[in-house]
């Protein structure tokens, strides 16, 4: 007669099932993380794109075309194209360290803290981040976006690179965009055919192209130009000109 077994059969142990609370904070933490390289691999995207392709038209071009009623069509000039006084002019305009800095420009940054916020310090690498990526106005996510792209674009494009596509994106003028159209705006001519004058006046209106004129100046904007000619020389004869000149 055969003996039956009765020992139980050892039960395979099993892992506890975690709470929902842990495992949602599982999902959360891969979702963020995909979502993380995602995005930063979209940025990357972007700033790489182009340093071969031209920018399309910016938030700010089509923000003036609703408004407006009206299309504007600027057309692309490459560097080439362009006065040289005229790129020295925005230089010593907005950014006259911009050989000299990686996107950011500490002195100008520190100079505006001691003044309590009452001057910019914007390079013309942010101001080129601002238009080409994001939207005008001021907030915080804007501000952060563009802390995080203009390193990226100071690595990606050459100085050069970045003045050409300012140059073709800025606004001169109420629904004025692009070194062309403001050349042929303001003073009938093409952008390699500026004077000095003319270029320091295109300039001077950079800073509120919407109430400054470049063809009729106001005394303040003529005064300004001045000063702008004079700083587009002395860039030229210190060197500070040098990563965007041939």
């Amino acid at each position: 007669m055969v003996k039956k077994n009765t020992r139980k059969r050892r039960q395979p142990k099993t892992k506890p099932v975690g709470s929902l609370r842990d495992r949602m904070g599982l999902h959360i933490r891969r979702w963020a993380r995909r979502t993380l390289i995602w995005g930063v691999s979209v940025l990357i995207f972007l700033v790489l794109i182009f340093t071969v392709l031209n920018p399309p038209k910016t938030l700010t071009m089509r923000a003036e075309i609703s408004r407006l009623g009206r299309s504007i069509d600027p057309q692309w000039m490459p560097i080439e194209g362009i006065a040289p006084v005229m790129v020295r002019s925005v230089v010593a305009a907005e950014d006259a360290n911009f050989c000299l800095h990686w996107g950011f420009d500490m002195n100008a940054i520190r100079a505006a803290i001691a003044e309590g916020g009452q001057r910019g310090a914007s390079t013309l690498s942010q101001q080129t981040v601002k238009n080409v990526y994001l939207w005008q106005g001021r907030s915080w996510a804007r501000k952060a976006l563009e802390a995080v792209l203009t390193p990226l674009v100071e690595l990606a494009w050459s100085k050069r690179r970045i003045i050409e596509v300012y140059l073709n994106v800025a606004e001169f003028g109420e629904g004025v965009f692009g070194i062309e159209a403001a050349s042929y705006h303001y003073f009938k001519t093409a952008p390699d055919k500026l004077t000095a004058r003319q270029a320091a006046l295109l300039a001077a209106v950079l800073p509120s192209p919407k109430t400054r004129s470049a063809s009729r100046p106001s005394q303040f904007v003529s005064k300004r130009a001045n000063a702008i000619a004079d700083g587009a020389a002395t860039i030229r004869r210190d060197g500070r000109s040098a990563c965007f000149e041939d």
